[in-house]
């Protein structure tokens, strides 16, 4: 078991690295890729809306969406990533983990990550670092990481 994960994450990748000290550099170990969430919105949609009615009243109506169809990606993308997470804590895989988080990112990962996950996590940072290789991901963290 690595006693400490570092996950970065944006809403069409997540990459996840282990640490072995708290000075130490990462390593990442794999990544999730949501493709769907890097398409164009406009091939995420259908041409028309649905159309409705209202009983006793005139005429038709278009349904409007609540949330675009790339929102939609994002918040799908953070349930599969914590779903991972809270997988990986079941199967005691990390003792505590380090979130790093596009800042709109974050807090979806933050309401779909199960309350026990969401103890774990030593630290938070709200930056998307997603992008970066491991070297630059580990120079923009605190010196001595949290915990381990």
């Amino acid at each position: 078991m690595n006693s400490t994960w570092l996950v970065v994450a944006d809403s069409s990748k997540a990459r996840f690295f282990s640490m072995e000290s708290r000075t130490g550099p990462i390593k990442e170990t794999r990544s999730i890729v949501h493709t769907e969430a890097r398409l164009h919105e406009q091939n995420m949609t259908s041409d028309a809306q649905g159309r409705g009615s209202v009983k006793g009243g005139e005429g038709m109506h278009a349904y409007q969406d609540k949330i675009s169809p790339k929102e939609q990606e994002s918040i799908n993308f953070a349930r599969e990533v914590s779903l991972e997470l809270d997988k990986a804590r079941k199967e005691n895989k990390f003792k505590q983990f380090v979130l790093v988080a596009a800042p709109s990112f974050l807090g979806k990962l933050r309401d779909h990550m199960s309350k026990e996950t969401q103890k774990l996590a030593s630290l938070e940072v709200a930056k998307n670092m997603s992008h970066l290789d491991a070297v630059e991901i580990r120079k923009h963290l605190p010196e001595r990481l949290p915990g381990l």
